[in-house]
Protein backbone atom coordinates (compact mmCIF):
# COMPACT_ATOMS: atom_id res chain seq x y z
CA UNK A 1 0.00 0.00 0.00
CA UNK A 2 1.54 3.41 -1.27
CA UNK A 3 0.14 6.37 0.61
CA UNK A 4 0.95 10.24 -0.75
CA UNK A 5 0.47 12.94 1.55
CA UNK A 6 -1.33 15.49 -0.74
CA UNK A 7 -1.58 18.07 2.33
CA UNK A 8 -0.37 17.79 6.24
CA UNK A 9 -1.81 20.88 8.05
CA UNK A 10 -5.04 21.71 9.92
CA UNK A 11 -8.39 22.55 7.94
CA UNK A 12 -7.58 25.92 7.77
CA UNK A 13 -3.72 25.15 5.90
CA UNK A 14 -0.23 26.59 7.41
CA UNK A 15 -0.37 29.41 7.75
CA UNK A 16 -4.08 30.58 8.32
CA UNK A 17 -5.25 33.12 6.29
CA UNK A 18 -4.72 36.07 8.06
CA UNK A 19 -2.63 34.78 11.12
CA UNK A 20 -0.45 36.97 12.43
CA UNK A 21 1.65 34.98 14.21
CA UNK A 22 5.30 33.72 14.21
CA UNK A 23 4.93 30.30 13.22
CA UNK A 24 2.59 31.21 10.38
CA UNK A 25 5.03 33.99 9.41
CA UNK A 26 7.92 31.14 8.43
CA UNK A 27 5.63 28.66 7.11
CA UNK A 28 5.62 29.69 3.66
CA UNK A 29 7.70 28.10 0.96
CA UNK A 30 8.49 24.01 1.49
CA UNK A 31 7.18 24.74 4.90
CA UNK A 32 3.48 26.21 3.95
CA UNK A 33 1.08 22.47 4.46
CA UNK A 34 -2.22 22.53 3.33
CA UNK A 35 -5.36 20.55 4.87
CA UNK A 36 -4.40 17.52 5.51
CA UNK A 37 -5.49 14.82 2.75
CA UNK A 38 -4.11 11.17 1.28
CA UNK A 39 -4.42 9.47 -1.54
CA UNK A 40 -3.99 5.84 -0.89
CA UNK A 41 -3.10 3.91 -3.98
CA UNK A 42 -4.05 6.66 -6.41
CA UNK A 43 -7.53 5.00 -5.90
CA UNK A 44 -8.99 5.99 -2.37
CA UNK A 45 -8.67 9.84 -1.28
CA UNK A 46 -9.27 10.08 2.66
CA UNK A 47 -10.52 14.45 2.99
CA UNK A 48 -11.29 16.05 0.04
CA UNK A 49 -9.60 19.84 0.01
CA UNK A 50 -8.99 22.44 -2.34
CA UNK A 51 -6.71 22.60 -4.58
CA UNK A 52 -6.62 18.59 -4.77
CA UNK A 53 -6.36 17.73 -8.40
CA UNK A 54 -3.10 20.26 -8.04
CA UNK A 55 -1.57 18.85 -5.11
CA UNK A 56 -1.96 15.53 -6.51
CA UNK A 57 -0.54 17.12 -9.65
CA UNK A 58 2.45 18.21 -7.83
CA UNK A 59 3.12 14.95 -6.10
CA UNK A 60 3.01 12.72 -9.42
CA UNK A 61 -0.23 11.92 -9.14
CA UNK A 62 -3.70 11.72 -11.23
CA UNK A 63 -6.55 11.38 -9.41
CA UNK A 64 -8.49 9.72 -12.34
CA UNK A 65 -7.97 6.71 -10.48
CA UNK A 66 -10.10 7.29 -7.80
CA UNK A 67 -13.28 4.96 -6.49
CA UNK A 68 -13.74 6.15 -3.48
CA UNK A 69 -13.78 9.71 -1.42
CA UNK A 70 -14.00 9.87 2.18
CA UNK A 71 -14.32 12.57 4.96
CA UNK A 72 -13.00 12.56 8.26
CA UNK A 73 -14.46 15.64 9.80
CA UNK A 74 -17.05 18.66 9.23
CA UNK A 75 -16.23 20.70 7.02
CA UNK A 76 -16.73 24.36 8.36
CA UNK A 77 -16.75 27.27 5.45
CA UNK A 78 -18.20 27.34 2.33
CA UNK A 79 -18.39 23.62 0.80
CA UNK A 80 -15.64 22.30 -1.40
CA UNK A 81 -15.82 21.90 -5.03
CA UNK A 82 -15.70 18.09 -6.32
CA UNK A 83 -13.67 17.90 -9.19
CA UNK A 84 -14.81 16.37 -12.33
CA UNK A 85 -14.59 12.70 -12.73
CA UNK A 86 -14.66 12.13 -8.65
CA UNK A 87 -17.21 9.95 -6.99
CA UNK A 88 -19.21 11.84 -3.98
CA UNK A 89 -17.62 12.40 -0.74
CA UNK A 90 -19.20 10.83 2.25
CA UNK A 91 -18.77 9.26 5.75
CA UNK A 92 -19.06 6.00 6.64
CA UNK A 93 -21.15 5.15 10.13
CA UNK A 94 -19.18 4.14 13.18
CA UNK A 95 -17.88 0.79 13.46
CA UNK A 96 -19.10 -0.34 9.53
CA UNK A 97 -17.45 -1.64 7.03
CA UNK A 98 -16.90 -0.89 3.42
CA UNK A 99 -15.19 -2.49 0.41
CA UNK A 100 -13.59 -0.72 -2.46
CA UNK A 101 -14.15 -1.34 -6.22
CA UNK A 102 -9.73 -1.57 -5.37
CA UNK A 103 -9.13 -4.16 -2.98
CA UNK A 104 -8.99 -1.94 0.10
CA UNK A 105 -11.11 -2.38 2.90
CA UNK A 106 -12.27 0.06 5.00
CA UNK A 107 -13.85 0.34 8.58
CA UNK A 108 -14.79 2.99 10.58
CA UNK A 109 -13.25 3.95 14.02
CA UNK A 110 -15.09 5.98 16.53
CA UNK A 111 -13.46 8.98 17.74
CA UNK A 112 -13.97 10.69 21.27
CA UNK A 113 -14.45 13.98 19.30
CA UNK A 114 -16.34 15.13 16.29
CA UNK A 115 -15.21 12.97 13.16
CA UNK A 116 -14.58 9.77 12.09
CA UNK A 117 -11.03 7.15 11.87
CA UNK A 118 -10.43 5.33 9.22
CA UNK A 119 -8.51 2.07 9.33
CA UNK A 120 -7.50 0.86 5.80
CA UNK A 121 -6.46 -2.48 4.70
CA UNK A 122 -4.40 -2.53 1.32
CA UNK A 123 -4.84 -5.48 -1.28
CA UNK A 124 -1.00 -6.57 0.09
CA UNK A 125 -2.66 -6.84 3.97
CA UNK A 126 -0.92 -4.18 5.44
CA UNK A 127 -3.03 -1.34 7.29
CA UNK A 128 -2.98 2.24 7.97
CA UNK A 129 -5.29 3.99 10.71
CA UNK A 130 -6.17 7.48 9.89
CA UNK A 131 -7.53 9.62 12.34
CA UNK A 132 -9.29 12.79 11.89
CA UNK A 133 -8.01 16.64 13.32
CA UNK A 134 -8.06 16.60 17.59
CA UNK A 135 -9.77 13.11 17.27
CA UNK A 136 -8.60 9.85 19.40
CA UNK A 137 -10.08 6.72 19.25
CA UNK A 138 -12.94 6.02 22.10
CA UNK A 139 -11.62 3.16 23.67
CA UNK A 140 -10.05 0.14 22.06
CA UNK A 141 -11.33 -2.85 20.67
CA UNK A 142 -9.69 -6.57 19.47
CA UNK A 143 -9.79 -5.29 15.57
CA UNK A 144 -7.38 -2.39 16.36
CA UNK A 145 -5.19 -4.37 18.74
CA UNK A 146 -4.72 -7.71 16.85
CA UNK A 147 -1.89 -6.54 15.39
CA UNK A 148 0.19 -3.21 15.01
CA UNK A 149 -0.65 -0.80 12.46
CA UNK A 150 1.92 -0.28 10.06
CA UNK A 151 1.15 3.15 9.18
CA UNK A 152 -0.55 5.71 11.69
CA UNK A 153 -1.27 9.24 10.32
CA UNK A 154 -2.43 11.56 13.44
CA UNK A 155 -2.85 14.45 15.24
CA UNK A 156 0.23 13.47 17.36
CA UNK A 157 1.01 17.18 18.54
CA UNK A 158 -2.73 18.54 19.26
CA UNK A 159 -3.83 15.13 20.88
CA UNK A 160 -0.95 13.18 21.90
CA UNK A 161 -2.82 10.90 24.24
CA UNK A 162 -4.64 9.64 21.05
CA UNK A 163 -0.85 7.96 20.44
CA UNK A 164 -0.88 7.06 23.98
CA UNK A 165 -3.99 4.79 23.93
CA UNK A 166 -2.67 3.19 20.40
CA UNK A 167 0.40 2.34 22.15
CA UNK A 168 -1.58 1.18 25.01
CA UNK A 169 -3.56 -1.69 22.80
CA UNK A 170 -0.62 -2.45 20.92
CA UNK A 171 -2.03 -0.89 17.73
CA UNK A 172 1.15 1.00 17.54
CA UNK A 173 4.18 -0.72 17.92
CA UNK A 174 7.97 -0.79 17.64
CA UNK A 175 7.92 -0.80 13.64
CA UNK A 176 4.93 1.42 13.37
CA UNK A 177 5.58 4.14 11.07
CA UNK A 178 3.61 7.12 12.99
CA UNK A 179 3.18 10.33 11.14
CA UNK A 180 1.79 13.75 12.18
CA UNK A 181 -0.66 15.13 10.16
CA UNK A 182 -3.07 17.95 10.93
CA UNK A 183 -0.27 20.10 11.78
CA UNK A 184 -1.04 24.08 13.22
CA UNK A 185 0.47 27.10 14.13
CA UNK A 186 0.88 25.98 18.16
CA UNK A 187 4.64 24.12 16.85
CA UNK A 188 7.25 26.09 14.88
CA UNK A 189 8.19 24.34 11.73
CA UNK A 190 11.84 23.40 11.30
CA UNK A 191 13.79 21.43 14.00
CA UNK A 192 11.32 22.28 16.83
CA UNK A 193 8.80 20.41 14.29
CA UNK A 194 10.82 17.45 14.53
CA UNK A 195 12.21 17.62 17.99
CA UNK A 196 8.55 17.34 19.49
CA UNK A 197 8.03 14.70 16.84
CA UNK A 198 10.29 12.72 17.35
CA UNK A 199 10.44 12.82 21.17
CA UNK A 200 6.95 11.15 20.53
CA UNK A 201 8.30 8.41 18.43
CA UNK A 202 6.79 9.91 14.85
CA UNK A 203 8.00 12.56 12.20
CA UNK A 204 6.50 14.72 10.09
CA UNK A 205 6.81 14.61 6.03
CA UNK A 206 6.45 17.55 3.66
CA UNK A 207 3.59 17.87 2.00
CA UNK A 208 3.24 15.85 -1.25
CA UNK A 209 5.70 12.78 0.60
CA UNK A 210 4.57 9.57 -0.66
CA UNK A 211 4.93 6.64 2.08
CA UNK A 212 5.44 2.83 1.51
CA UNK A 213 3.38 1.36 4.10
CA UNK A 214 5.47 -1.62 5.86
CA UNK A 215 8.84 -0.72 4.67
CA UNK A 216 12.31 -0.74 6.12
CA UNK A 217 12.87 2.64 7.98
CA UNK A 218 15.08 4.31 10.19
CA UNK A 219 13.19 4.63 13.41
CA UNK A 220 12.94 8.31 15.06
CA UNK A 221 15.99 8.80 17.36
CA UNK A 222 14.00 8.77 21.01
CA UNK A 223 16.82 9.24 23.76
CA UNK A 224 16.16 6.98 26.39
CA UNK A 225 17.61 10.03 28.98
CA UNK A 226 16.98 13.55 28.76
CA UNK A 227 17.84 16.00 31.13
CA UNK A 228 15.68 19.29 31.18
CA UNK A 229 17.22 22.38 32.48
CA UNK A 230 15.80 26.02 32.83
CA UNK A 231 15.39 28.62 35.17
CA UNK A 232 12.27 29.68 37.63
CA UNK A 233 8.99 29.68 35.17
CA UNK A 234 11.10 28.71 32.18
CA UNK A 235 8.40 26.21 31.18
CA UNK A 236 11.16 23.04 31.97
CA UNK A 237 8.52 20.49 33.47
CA UNK A 238 6.02 21.83 30.53
CA UNK A 239 9.10 20.43 28.28
CA UNK A 240 9.75 17.38 29.93
CA UNK A 241 6.35 16.37 30.48
CA UNK A 242 5.40 16.74 26.42
CA UNK A 243 8.73 14.43 26.23
CA UNK A 244 6.31 11.76 27.44
CA UNK A 245 2.82 12.54 26.80
CA UNK A 246 2.42 10.07 23.81
CA UNK A 247 3.60 6.90 26.38
CA UNK A 248 0.47 5.33 27.96
CA UNK A 249 2.55 4.91 31.37
CA UNK A 250 4.76 7.31 33.03
CA UNK A 251 5.98 7.55 36.63
CA UNK A 252 6.06 11.05 37.43
CA UNK A 253 8.76 10.99 40.41
CA UNK A 254 7.81 14.28 42.51
CA UNK A 255 10.76 15.01 44.68
CA UNK A 256 9.45 17.96 45.95
CA UNK A 257 7.68 16.13 48.77
CA UNK A 258 4.58 18.04 51.18
CA UNK A 259 4.91 21.26 53.07
CA UNK A 260 2.52 21.66 55.67
CA UNK A 261 0.66 24.67 56.14
CA UNK A 262 2.12 26.37 52.78
CA UNK A 263 -1.00 26.95 50.44
CA UNK A 264 1.14 28.44 47.50
CA UNK A 265 3.21 25.54 47.65
CA UNK A 266 0.55 22.97 47.70
CA UNK A 267 -1.15 24.86 44.88
CA UNK A 268 1.74 25.09 42.97
CA UNK A 269 1.39 21.04 42.86
CA UNK A 270 -2.04 20.90 42.48
CA UNK A 271 -1.34 23.21 38.94
CA UNK A 272 1.52 20.31 38.40
CA UNK A 273 -1.08 17.20 38.60
CA UNK A 274 -3.96 18.57 36.53
CA UNK A 275 -1.62 19.11 34.06
CA UNK A 276 -0.30 15.21 33.63
CA UNK A 277 -2.56 12.77 31.80
CA UNK A 278 -4.72 10.69 33.70
CA UNK A 279 -2.87 7.19 33.33
CA UNK A 280 0.13 8.62 34.65
CA UNK A 281 1.69 7.34 38.01
CA UNK A 282 2.80 9.76 40.83
CA UNK A 283 5.37 8.54 43.30
CA UNK A 284 6.45 11.34 45.51
CA UNK A 285 10.15 10.27 46.80
CA UNK A 286 13.82 11.20 46.97
CA UNK A 287 14.81 7.39 46.84
CA UNK A 288 16.00 7.77 43.05
CA UNK A 289 18.02 4.71 42.69
CA UNK A 290 15.59 2.26 43.15
CA UNK A 291 13.44 3.16 40.66
CA UNK A 292 15.97 3.77 37.80
CA UNK A 293 17.60 0.24 38.86
CA UNK A 294 14.39 -1.28 38.57
CA UNK A 295 12.00 -2.14 34.83
CA UNK A 296 8.88 -0.35 34.34
CA UNK A 297 7.50 2.22 32.19
CA UNK A 298 9.27 5.48 31.59
CA UNK A 299 10.28 7.69 34.79
CA UNK A 300 10.00 11.84 34.72
CA UNK A 301 11.98 13.38 38.00
CA UNK A 302 11.15 16.59 38.93
CA UNK A 303 13.54 17.74 40.37
CA UNK A 304 16.82 17.65 40.63
CA UNK A 305 17.22 20.49 42.29
CA UNK A 306 14.87 19.27 45.28
CA UNK A 307 16.18 16.27 45.17
CA UNK A 308 19.59 17.97 46.25
CA UNK A 309 18.19 19.86 49.16
CA UNK A 310 17.09 16.63 50.86
CA UNK A 311 20.10 15.34 50.06
CA UNK A 312 22.36 18.11 51.75
CA UNK A 313 19.36 18.12 54.52
CA UNK A 314 20.75 14.28 55.25
CA UNK A 315 24.20 15.00 55.24
CA UNK A 316 23.73 18.04 57.57
CA UNK A 317 25.64 20.23 54.67
CA UNK A 318 24.13 23.62 55.68
CA UNK A 319 26.39 23.57 58.62
CA UNK A 320 29.92 24.59 58.20
CA UNK A 321 31.44 22.28 60.50
CA UNK A 322 29.24 19.13 59.81
CA UNK A 323 30.38 20.19 55.82
CA UNK A 324 33.71 19.65 56.71
CA UNK A 325 33.89 16.44 58.95
CA UNK A 326 31.47 14.22 57.10
CA UNK A 327 29.12 16.08 55.28
CA UNK A 328 31.23 16.98 51.66
CA UNK A 329 31.63 13.47 51.88
CA UNK A 330 28.58 12.08 52.53
CA UNK A 331 26.71 14.05 49.76
CA UNK A 332 29.39 13.03 47.35
CA UNK A 333 28.54 9.55 47.61
CA UNK A 334 25.34 10.37 47.05
CA UNK A 335 25.49 12.05 44.25
CA UNK A 336 28.15 9.62 42.74
CA UNK A 337 25.56 6.63 43.49
CA UNK A 338 22.53 8.66 41.65
CA UNK A 339 24.94 9.14 38.74
CA UNK A 340 25.86 5.98 38.29
CA UNK A 341 21.95 4.63 38.25
CA UNK A 342 21.31 7.11 35.54
CA UNK A 343 24.33 5.64 33.64
CA UNK A 344 23.19 2.05 34.13
CA UNK A 345 19.56 2.33 33.78
CA UNK A 346 17.44 0.50 31.34
CA UNK A 347 14.02 2.86 31.99
CA UNK A 348 13.69 5.64 29.93
CA UNK A 349 14.28 8.43 31.95
CA UNK A 350 13.88 12.38 31.85
CA UNK A 351 14.96 14.42 34.61
CA UNK A 352 14.34 18.47 35.62
CA UNK A 353 16.55 20.76 37.22
CA UNK A 354 17.42 24.13 37.93
CA UNK A 355 19.57 25.89 36.19
CA UNK A 356 20.81 28.80 38.81
CA UNK A 357 24.64 29.69 37.87
CA UNK A 358 23.87 32.72 35.57
CA UNK A 359 22.09 34.49 38.33
CA UNK A 360 23.16 36.86 41.52
CA UNK A 361 25.83 35.15 43.48
CA UNK A 362 23.99 33.76 46.48
CA UNK A 363 24.88 36.61 49.85
CA UNK A 364 25.35 33.16 52.06
CA UNK A 365 27.91 30.43 52.48
CA UNK A 366 25.03 27.47 52.20
CA UNK A 367 23.74 29.34 49.37
CA UNK A 368 26.70 29.29 47.67
CA UNK A 369 27.21 25.74 48.69
CA UNK A 370 23.89 24.65 47.11
CA UNK A 371 24.68 26.43 44.16
CA UNK A 372 27.91 25.01 43.11
CA UNK A 373 26.54 21.65 44.05
CA UNK A 374 23.94 21.73 42.23
CA UNK A 375 26.10 22.80 39.04
CA UNK A 376 28.33 19.85 39.74
CA UNK A 377 25.17 17.72 40.12
CA UNK A 378 23.57 18.80 36.71
CA UNK A 379 27.29 18.03 35.23
CA UNK A 380 27.38 14.93 36.17
CA UNK A 381 23.87 14.10 35.07
CA UNK A 382 24.37 15.74 31.50
CA UNK A 383 27.14 13.42 31.09
CA UNK A 384 25.45 10.53 31.78
CA UNK A 385 22.51 11.74 29.48
CA UNK A 386 21.97 11.27 25.20
CA UNK A 387 19.97 14.63 24.91
CA UNK A 388 20.42 17.96 27.34
CA UNK A 389 17.98 20.58 26.49
CA UNK A 390 17.94 24.35 28.42
CA UNK A 391 14.53 26.13 28.13
CA UNK A 392 14.94 29.78 28.45
CA UNK A 393 11.69 31.89 28.28
CA UNK A 394 9.48 28.87 27.15
CA UNK A 395 12.18 27.90 24.10
CA UNK A 396 13.91 24.75 23.85
CA UNK A 397 17.47 24.96 23.50
CA UNK A 398 19.39 22.01 22.36
CA UNK A 399 22.53 21.39 24.47
CA UNK A 400 23.43 17.93 23.46
CA UNK A 401 21.88 15.48 20.78
CA UNK A 402 22.85 12.03 19.82
CA UNK A 403 24.46 11.91 16.83
CA UNK A 404 23.45 12.03 13.11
Amino acid sequence: MELTLLGTGTPEGLPRPGCPCAACAVSVGPRARAATSVLVDGALLLDLTPGAVLAGARAGHSLAGVRQVLLTHPHDGPPVELPPGLPAAGRVPDGRELAVISGHRVRAVPMDAPGTGYEVTGPDGTRLLYLPPGGAPAGTDGTVARRPYDVVLADVLGRPEALARLRASRAVGPATDVIAVHLDHDTPPGRELERRCAAAGARSVPDGTTVPAGAYRALPDVPRRTLVLGGARSGKSVEAERRLSGFPEVVYVATSGTRDGDAEWAQRVGLHRERRPAGWRTVETCELVPLLEGDGPPLLIDCLALWLTDAMDRAGAWDDAVWAAEGQKELRERVADLVAAVRATRRAVVLVSNEVGSGVVPATASGRRFRDELGRLNNAVAGECEHVLLVVAGQALVLKEPPG
